[in-house]
């Protein structure tokens, strides 16, 4: 880890993550990835380990701190908590009101950082395209199934935190989409809204249990088959662009704990077919609109970062002399 960070910035990093967390069918790993903190994230999380356990029972808080990186995770987790509890209502009112123009940005976010993290493959062949191909099915296949209906049981909770937190982690992968496919997503929801302790409990010990196990997964992978990861982790992100396709027809409906009706199972239709099935206009233009703007935030972002990591690179070699 670097010694001198912006914790500023890694906070807003982190706002950027909450936020895309709060909509099923974006990751916050995605935001993590274009902003350049995805390693170190997965990282970081992975130093819970037999170390931290043992820095924490000799009471060595401040070696624990170190071990586990805490001034950048209490960064990131800062603000996707900011985010959460400040942005969630916003992202649900622009949801309800601007569908249409809310998926337009984020398609041309997704389509961006696709492009941007298979960059980072720096040879591509056939382990990496199938990597690929395989990550863009395995997306596209989550993004079709029908949410389950599945038991309210005390193992089925804590399985359903361990997989959609792993999810959050995963490019592309939403952890509340996984939420609704598992069929918890209503379920977790009212929890949270009427401070269910024992189910919040057991959804947060699965949660704990499956982002460390999976982090010392993803970072061997990384830094065993790095090309390979990232490829696959670039098919998560192209494969679930079918969720976030920005004119759909609704085809089955749930209602949530606040008795809102909200879409289940939903189907791609073109801008056209949109405006005939639906009534309502397609907004074409300006989707294409949202669409760049989307597109160009992401590439700004990649701009800004490497003119920053220049700049300090040259800083570092200013010192050395």
């Amino acid at each position: 880890m670097k010694s001198k960070r912006n914790y500023p910035l890694l906070v807003l990093k982190g706002i950027g993550m909450g936020a895309a967390d709060v909509i099923p069918g974006v990751s916050g790993g995605t935001i993590a990835f274009i902003t350049g903190i995805y390693e170190e994230l997965v990282g970081a999380i992975r130093s819970f380990d037999l170390t931290a356990l043992r820095l924490l029972g000799r009471f060595d808080l401040r070696g624990f701190w170190r071990h586990i990186h805490g001034g950048f995770l209490f960064s990131v987790l800062a603000g996707i908590a900011i985010s959460v509890f400040s942005l969630a209502k916003l992202m649900k009112y622009l949801l309800e009101s601007y569908p249409i123009f809310v998926w337009s940005f984020f398609f041309g976010l997704i389509i961006a950082s696709s492009w941007l993290v298979a960059r980072e493959v720096k040879r591509w062949g056939i382990g990496t395209v199938v990597a690929l191909a395989a990550g863009a099915v395995a997306a596209y296949v989550i993004t079709v199934l029908s949410p389950a209906s599945t038991p309210d049981a005390w193992w089925f909770i804590v399985l359903s935190g361990a997989v959609a937190i792993c999810a959050m982690i995963l490019p592309g992968i939403s952890g509340a989409f996984i939420l609704l496919l598992l069929g918890k997503y209503a379920y977790i929801i009212g929890a949270v809204s009427t401070f269910n302790v024992p189910v919040l409990l057991l959804f947060a010990v699965g949660a704990v249990v499956g982002i460390v196990s999976f982090s010392h997964l993803l970072s061997w992978l990384l830094a065993k088959y790095h090309g390979v990861t990232v490829a696959l982790l670039t098919g998560f992100m192209v494969g679930s662009l079918n969720k976030i396709w920005p004119w759909k027809e609704v085809m089955e409906t749930y209602t949530n704990s606040h008795g809102e009706v909200l879409p289940l199972v939903e189907r791609n239709v073109l801008p056209g077919g949109y405006e005939q099935l639906t009534g309502q206009p397609a907004l074409l233009g300006w989707a294409i609109v949202f669409m760049a703007a989307g597109f160009l935030l992401i590439w700004g972002i990649e701009r800004g970062a490497a003119v920053l990591s220049r700049r300090r690179a040259a800083e570092q070699e200013a010192e050395k002399h």
